[in-house]
Formats: C-alpha cells, structure tokens, sequence
C-alpha cells in the first residue's frame, strides 16, 4: 500500500526561503527569460523532464516554477557539501542510479497519486556542457506506473559560465522554455520487449525536449525529428562519454 504523500511544515518553509533566495539570485546574477509558461496545464498531475548541463538548472525551475514542485535527484548529491545542505532543505527525493530501489518508486507513486509534479533529468545526471544525452528507461518506467503527462522544459545559458560571467556583472541570460504536454505510448509486452519499449518511450520524450533547444545543445538527438515521425531505426545515438 502506497504511504500517504505529506510534506511538513518545516520543510515547506525552507522550500518558500530557497524559492525565493534561488529567484533573487538569478535576478541578480543575469538576465532572465521565461517561455511558454502558458503550457503549464491546470492540474498537477504531471512529469517535468529537462536538460541536465550543471548545477543551475534545478534551482531555476524550481524557483521560477508558479508552484512548488517535487524533485528526484541522484543520492551522491545529498553527500556534496553544499549541494547536499540545498537537497536536504528542499527534502527532495533521493534515488541510488545504479540499482532498482523499490522505497524510491513508492514515493514517486505517492507524491503523484497526490498529483503533485515531479521534476526528473532523464539523462540521469549532468552532461556538463551543452549537448543531450541519451535519456535512461527509468523515467518511461515512472511514467508507465503513473499514468501522468510529461512536461518537456529547456533551459539554455545553464552552463557554469553562467555563475562566472554573473559575478563579474556581465549580466548573461538564461531562459526556461515550456513545451506543450504530452502523453508517451503506453507500454506492451514482456522481458527484453518492454524494456526496448521503455527506452522507446524514453527517446521520444527526449525528441520533444530537444525540439525545445538550439542545435547546439540537441547532443545525441540532433535528428530528434526522425525519432517525432517514428523513423527511429535511422537514428544512430553516439553517445558522448561519461564524465
């Protein structure tokens, strides 16, 4: 049985001061631009997915989004110094990528159930420049569980130069794009047969992310349009290595 989804007091107060703290410092640091934020649907039962090039992108959309959002995040952050006092303020929910954590889907299921959104990087970690990756199964498998639409969010101008040139008042711009919602296939089959229909699923969702973005930051999915006509077999993914 799925535990009731809570979020304490404490833990909404230091969300509402690192909102607002996150969203003055971006002010402060550059120029900021928001798009699409009409695309926001009136529920909340949705999956934000987004580009994973630094440290920034997390704390932007969080503080930018108009309401206070669930967020999934690798466990070694929770032990990286000062990214670890931000996760753990925040209370986000840890998630071990190297191995299948039931306790970890329940609470997705819970937070959902309770439709409240969730944010997610699909590609599973930080890319560090600009560029997608290969998106992981796991978000097609939250997905497929949740009966949830999926919310694809850009965010250009995330790159660590944007902390360096913002100290040194240069003032550089960062924009969120929203794209429109949209549902994936839901998932047939059994064995190696879902799992390819996973990362089916997963490549599409990362085709419409990458539809957002300039061709400079498309990565593996520069032919993101063959993938949105169903032409995947003529898509050749070159995987950047990891870092």
């Amino acid at each position: 049985m799925t535990e009731t989804y809570r979020v304490p007091l404490k833990t909404k107060i230091m969300r509402w001061i690192l909102r607002l703290f996150f969203k003055t410092l971006f002010h402060l640091l550059g120029k900021v631009e928001l798009f699409g934020m009409e695309n926001i649907p009136d529920h909340n039962r949705y999956l934000i997915v987004f580009n994973h090039v630094s440290l920034i992108e997390v704390p932007f959309i969080a503080a930018f989004w108009p309401r206070v959002i669930e967020i999934i995040g690798a466990a070694a952050v929770w032990k990286r110094g000062f990214q670890a006092l931000i996760a753990k303020m925040w209370a986000g929910i840890q998630v071990d990528r190297t191995q299948y954590d039931r306790d970890v889907f329940k609470q997705v299921e819970s937070v959902l159930q309770a439709e409240q959104p969730l944010m997610i990087s699909p590609e599973g970690g930080r890319s560090h420049s600009p560029g997608l990756r290969r998106g992981k199964p796991g978000v097609a498998f939250i997905i497929d569980k949740a009966d949830v639409v999926v919310l694809p969010v850009a965010v250009v101008g995330n790159t660590m130069d944007f902390l360096t040139k913002g100290l040194r008042l240069k003032r550089p711009t960062i924009q969120m794009i929203v794209g429109e919602p949209f549902v994936v296939p839901p998932l047939h089959g059994r064995g190696e047969e879902r799992r390819l229909a996973r990362q089916k699923n997963t490549d599409y969702i990362m085709a419409r992310l990458a539809a957002l973005l300039p061709e400079d930051y498309r990565g593996v999915y520069i032919d993101y349009e063959k993938i949105l006509a169903g032409d995947w077999e003529s898509v050749e993914f070159e995987q950047p290595s990891e870092r």
